[in-house]
């Protein structure tokens, strides 16, 4: 698995960056808007993501966080049935990471549902599987 990848910021977009590491290898990692709000210009030398490799039959996905502790909570919502890496992207996008574990330790899935692609019972469902692990993380 890959835990981070460091290097020169090539392009910066909401969506994705390129991240060119030594060696001329030019990663494209999916970003959050929370990531990209904290992320420097673009020809910044010594960025550092930290990553998650999703793999599919039909597609190796790198997805890139700021922090340790977004990715993390990353990880916690693509193991919910239903979330999959673009919803867990969406959340992240939409709200902070702080927001979206305090919505989901104090059983407030109404806010989980303000979120694009996040209906009613996937946000209890987010709310009823995470609860404790996040609790036990705050």
């Amino acid at each position: 698995m890959i835990a981070y990848i460091k290097g020169t910021l090539s392009v910066k977009t909401p969506a994705f960056v390129i991240l060119e590491t030594a060696g001329g290898i030019g990663y494209h990692i999916n970003t959050s808007l929370h990531t990209h709000e904290k992320l420097p210009t673009a020809g910044t030398n010594n960025c550092k993501l930290y990553c998650h490799l999703h793999i599919k039959e039909d597609a190796h996905t790198l997805y890139g966080f700021f922090e340790e502790s977004e990715r993390d909570l990353f990880v916690q919502l693509i193991s919910v049935s239903g979330v999959g890496p673009s919803t867990a992207q969406m959340m992240l996008s939409s709200l902070s990471p702080a927001e979206i574990q305090q919505a989901i330790v104090s059983n407030n899935s109404d806010l989980l549902k303000t979120v694009k692609g996040i209906g009613i019972k996937t946000a209890q469902l987010i709310v009823l599987q995470l609860k404790d692990k996040l609790g036990k993380l705050s």
